[in-house]
């Protein structure tokens, strides 16, 4: 009889101790999931374990992806790993909507689901910078004032050159226009400026009407010199044209006072340096500079 009674008492400690080492996850999207028509899109997740909330690492991890009130089947996504417990796949969806994601999480035989509600939304833009969106129109705007120099330049081609050299000057400039249209680089474009004017503003600075406006107003005057431009900005739109440049104008502005910043302390730190060194020197704690923002903000890009 005490022999039974042992055997069943060693027997429901073994059952609580499987129980009590089950592992505690906890599973957060750090990376939102977005619907776009025929395109596998991002998710990314951060796992947890404990109460500590420890870094889950070594997991084997995949995702089903289901509408609740919808019945469009499930789609599956497997999760690699990434850094300090982050896990990330793509999956294509049919619609935005209401979905429910069930994880499984797998480790040393054990395994363990997480279920959670989810909204997939259209994105609104195609990066965001800490949670702010650049959008579609932020890029078109860009891509307007890259056309818009182009245009400016061959029209100033024309005026200088002529035969050969401005066949060779016009066909340089019809290269450009790839360039000036690329998606990566105006994002780029737009990523490196926003980043510097958010550190300028980190930094205390500001930029203020009278200093936006004097920028506005020179290159109103060399936009002024150009027929193609002053057409080019008519057919736009004047009024929101200049809306948007005030914009931009703005974060050109704090840039500016970084620039200063750094050309102040190289001067500082060179005191018998030329001004082309100065240059050199400042131009160069600027991108190191840039870099060191750049990763230091949360940027995603869909």
């Amino acid at each position: 009889m005490k022999k039974r009674l042992v055997l069943v008492l060693l027997l429901l400690i073994a059952i609580l101790a499987g129980c009590s080492s089950s592992p505690d996850y906890t599973v957060k999207v750090t990376k939102d999931l977005y619907y776009q028509k025929n395109t596998e899109m991002p998710l990314e997740i951060k796992v947890t374990e404990g109460t500590k909330a420890k870094a889950a690492t070594g997991l084997n991890a995949s995702a089903e992806v289901s509408m609740t009130s919808m019945d469009h089947g499930n789609y599956e996504m497997k999760l690699a790993e990434g850094k300090n417990g982050t896990y990330s796949g793509k999956v294509k969806l049919p619609m935005a909507g209401k979905y429910e994601i069930t994880f499984t999480l797998e480790k040393d035989g054990k395994k363990t689901e997480k279920v959670i509600d989810y909204a997939v939304t259209m994105p609104k833009g195609v990066a965001t910078i800490n949670g702010k969106w650049i959008t579609n129109a932020d890029i078109n705007f860009y891509k307007f004032i890259n056309y818009l120099q182009l245009a400016m330049n061959t029209e100033t081609a024309q005026k200088e050159y002529s035969g050969k050299q401005l066949e060779e000057e016009l066909a340089y400039l019809k290269t450009e226009e790839k360039n000036a249209g690329d998606k990566n680089q105006l994002l780029t474009q737009m990523i490196r400026l926003r980043a510097m004017a958010m550190l300028a503003e980190e930094k205390g600075h500001n930029a203020t009407d009278e200093e936006i406006d004097s920028e506005i107003n020179k290159v109103r005057g060399q936009y002024s010199q150009y027929e193609t431009a002053k057409a080019m900005i008519k057919e736009y739109g004047d009024d929101q044209f200049w809306k948007i440049e005030k914009e931009q104008y703005k974060m050109i502005v704090l840039v500016k006072k970084v620039q200063q910043d750094l050309e102040a302390q190289v001067k500082k730190e060179n005191p018998q340096a030329g001004q082309q060194e100065i240059d050199y020197l400042a131009q160069q704690k600027y991108e190191e500079l840039l870099v060191s923002q750049v990763n230091s903000l949360k940027i995603e890009i869909l």
